[in-house]
């Protein structure tokens, strides 16, 4: 976490860039057109500076930001004061059985050593119905071969991170038992693609066919 704790105060300027802002609202796209759940008790684990979080609570859920690093805690409660944000690691959630009917991880599977253990949690918090989101970076797209090729010069985080296919995703849950199993992916050109109208139109067209190559991939599914 001491990257993270490092970078907290800067951490959200990279989202006011013109390739940040396009980045966002095409990653919040496509995880809200996959979200069925519209109200109840929503938790936002790894919520890093509140991002989704601000999301999730501007479309009336009652919900719960979950990190593990302090410093980007302490600016998602700045943006967010009514809401709980907790310190906790994904893998021993101080929640109780069957406390939420969704919960959001965006960017956080990409830096756990024990994926397994946390869909596990995940499992155990969700009521019967609740619907799982996961979204991460995908290491076989142009974009992030670039992104990981600078990571060896300068320190990122993408250094850090482990990155999964679609495939990989949906195995994860449904070796936990989720059912309704179903993944997309988005973003299929370079960050330095200069013409962003063309890029958000292939995504909105290709998230399913061209899933696999895409920048950022999600996927939900629905514990039975």
């Amino acid at each position: 976490m001491e990257y993270f704790d490092r970078i907290a105060d800067r951490y959200d300027s990279w989202y006011r860039t013109k390739t940040g802002s396009y980045v966002d609202r095409t990653e919040k796209r496509l995880i809200f057109s996959m979200m069925r759940t519209k109200r109840g008790k929503a938790l936002d684990l790894g919520c890093g500076t509140g991002n989704y979080t601000v999301e999730l609570y501007k479309r009336g859920f009652d919900v719960v930001g979950v990190d593990l690093s302090e410093k980007m805690l302490e600016v998602a409660r700045k943006k967010l004061p009514d809401v709980n944000f907790v310190r906790a690691s994904a893998y021993d959630l101080p929640f109780g059985d069957e406390s939420f009917d969704l919960v959001l991880s965006v960017t956080m599977f990409e830096f756990l050593e024990e994926p397994e253990k946390a869909i596990r949690e995940i499992h155990r918090v969700l009521k019967p119905g609740g619907e799982v989101i996961i979204g991460t970076m995908n290491g076989r797209s142009s974009w992030f071969f670039f992104k990981r090729l600078k990571s060896l010069f300068v320190e990122t985080a993408y250094r850090y991170a482990r990155f999964y296919t679609p495939g990989e995703l949906e195995e994860l849950l449904i070796n936990q038992g989720f059912q309704d199993v179903e993944s997309r992916g988005i973003i299929f050109f370079p960050s330095f693609w200069p013409f962003l109208g063309i890029a958000e139109r292939m995504d909105q067209k290709f998230s399913e066919s061209l899933k696999s190559i895409g920048a950022f991939i999600a996927v939900r599914g629905i514990k039975k």
